[in-house]
């Protein structure tokens, strides 16, 4: 997808629900960092790496600079695997035992 239609995307994905509407930009973005952090430590050793795209979508970078631009959360781990060929699974025992 092109940059302009992910920033024209909503934020209707399950996991972005915000319940006070006065603190929905800040607690948005502030949640939408700390996801991508998280997200990141376990892309790293798929040498891809998560940015947040005006709080709007997501961009997945390899190593090699192929980017490619993601709606939500889901669509994360789809593109990642997509990118790397392999299947990517978070609660791999061998990778929790590496955050430790």
């Amino acid at each position: 997808m092109c940059g302009l239609c992910g920033v024209f995307g909503g934020e209707n994905h399950w996991s972005t629900h915000i319940e006070d509407p006065e603190q929905a930009h800040y607690e948005r973005r502030r949640a939408r960092a700390y996801r991508a952090e998280l997200i990141n430590r376990v892309l790293k050793p798929h040498r891809l790496v998560l940015e947040d795209f005006q709080a709007s979508s997501f961009v997945i970078a390899s190593a090699t600079g192929k980017r490619e631009m993601v709606q939500d959360l889901g669509g994360i781990w789809r593109q990642a695997e997509l990118m790397t060929g392999n299947d990517i699974d978070p609660l791999d025992a061998n990778f929790l035992a590496s955050l430790s």
